[in-house]
């Protein structure tokens, strides 16, 4: 098998003396769709942050294609984040720019392209994400779907190898959701990006992932990895199990 795209190795999360999560170790390969999930509180969304940069390790260590970014310096982490793209819960489109000008700005930051040359990409992008004519929009003025595949063209303006999702689907109907996820599978083919993402939605998990990790709230391990079908019906965990059962059970909790 081929070096990992992300490896990390005994992963201590903590803020202060209250740990979250300790000892966490797994690798994402190249095209996967990795998903990180587990109950409420388990550290979803710090592990996201840790693998972002946004918070520093306790202990352990994080790796890009082998490269250290847990010891790198500032302009080697930097040089590693223009190689990804991110989208948050929210969305985190600028509100008084048009959809354009929200795509542009990657572009703009972090390109030598002249002005014509990124009208032609940021048109790309939008049409990608099936929002061909939607240039001159305001985030206010489309739907809550649309917002969410403005940023995703927004997130892979710059090609990026990695694209890191924290709940993509949150706060969509049902049918906007599965839309979502079809088009997050159409651009990893398209494009071979390996993409991580923070969900708790089952249909989602079960469409896209083909790799995994769960983390555990009551004993802050991360206990089980791997295609989540195949935890869903031979995990030796009963937690994991349940938790990829749950609608089936009738538990809609997460």
């Amino acid at each position: 098998m081929s070096e990992a795209v992300i490896s990390v190795r005994d992963l201590t999360m903590a803020y202060g003396s209250r740990v979250i999560q300790r000892d966490v170790t797994f690798d994402v390969q190249a095209g996967d769709i990795f998903v990180i999930m587990g109950g409420s509180g388990c550290g979803k969304s710090s592990l996201l942050k840790h693998l972002l940069g946004l918070i520093e390790a306790a202990a352990g260590e994080i790796f890009y294609g082998g490269q250290n970014f847990t010891k790198a310096g500032a302009a080697e982490r930097q040089a590693l984040r223009r190689r990804w793209g991110i989208t948050y819960q929210s969305g985190g489109l600028i509100s008084a720019m048009t959809l354009a000008q929200n795509v542009a700005l990657p572009l703009q930051q972090y390109s030598s392209y002249p002005a014509s040359d990124i009208q032609e990409v940021v048109a790309l992008k939008l049409a990608l994400v099936g929002l061909d004519g939607y240039q001159d929009f305001l985030p206010s003025e489309i739907s809550g779907g649309m917002r969410k595949r403005a940023a995703l063209a927004r997130a892979i303006a710059l090609d990026p190898d990695i694209l890191f999702f924290d709940e993509p689907s949150a706060g969509l109907d049902p049918i906007s959701s599965r839309r979502l996820d079809d088009l997050i599978l159409q651009l990893k083919e398209s494009t071979g990006a390996t993409v991580v993402m923070v969900t708790h939605e089952l249909p989602s998990i079960f469409a896209i992932a083909n790799n995994s990790v769960y983390l555990d709230a009551g004993s802050k391990r991360m206990i089980d990895s791997g295609d989540p079908a195949w935890l869903r019906d031979h995990s030796e965990h009963a937690v994991v199990r349940q938790f990829l059962r749950r609608e089936a059970a009738g538990d809609a909790g997460n």
